[in-house]
């Protein structure tokens, strides 16, 4: 069986609902995906770009971006890339920090990183 990977329309379209057919044609492949009829695998890139939409053209709130995500991450029929790191990094993202700051903070702390950085805010976090 082949892999798919979720573009972010995909998820725009299941979160907004803006288009009824898209909305349930996306839905449909997530339950044969629940029932094995599908291998779906989802990025960190999609993910990033995934707020960044919801969040600057739909003007949607991080507390419902997050909790959306956070759902969406942790179906098991969903393989996800950098899982862990995903989950993690929502903590920051609802503290104010961008999606891709907060993937960094996460991934630094899971792996015992350290982040190069000029962002005085997020270097101080970061220590």
């Amino acid at each position: 069986m082949t892999i798919e990977l979720i573009d972010t329309n995909i998820l725009t379209r299941f979160f907004i609902g803006d288009s009824p057919d898209q909305h349930r044609r996306t839905e449909q492949v997530f339950k044969e995906a629940e029932i094995g009829k599908r291998k779906l695998k989802l990025s960190a890139l999609v993910v990033a770009e995934v707020t960044y939409v919801l969040e600057s053209f739909y003007k949607r709130k991080r507390q419902e971006i997050a909790q959306f995500l956070k759902v969406f991450i942790s179906q098991k029929w969903l393989a996800v890339e950098e899982r862990k790191i995903m989950q993690s990094a929502w903590q920051w993202y609802l503290k104010g920090f961008h999606f891709v700051d907060s993937y960094l903070l996460a991934s630094a702390k899971i792996n015992g990183e350290k982040i190069l950085t000029f962002d005085k805010k997020l270097k101080k976090i970061a220590a």
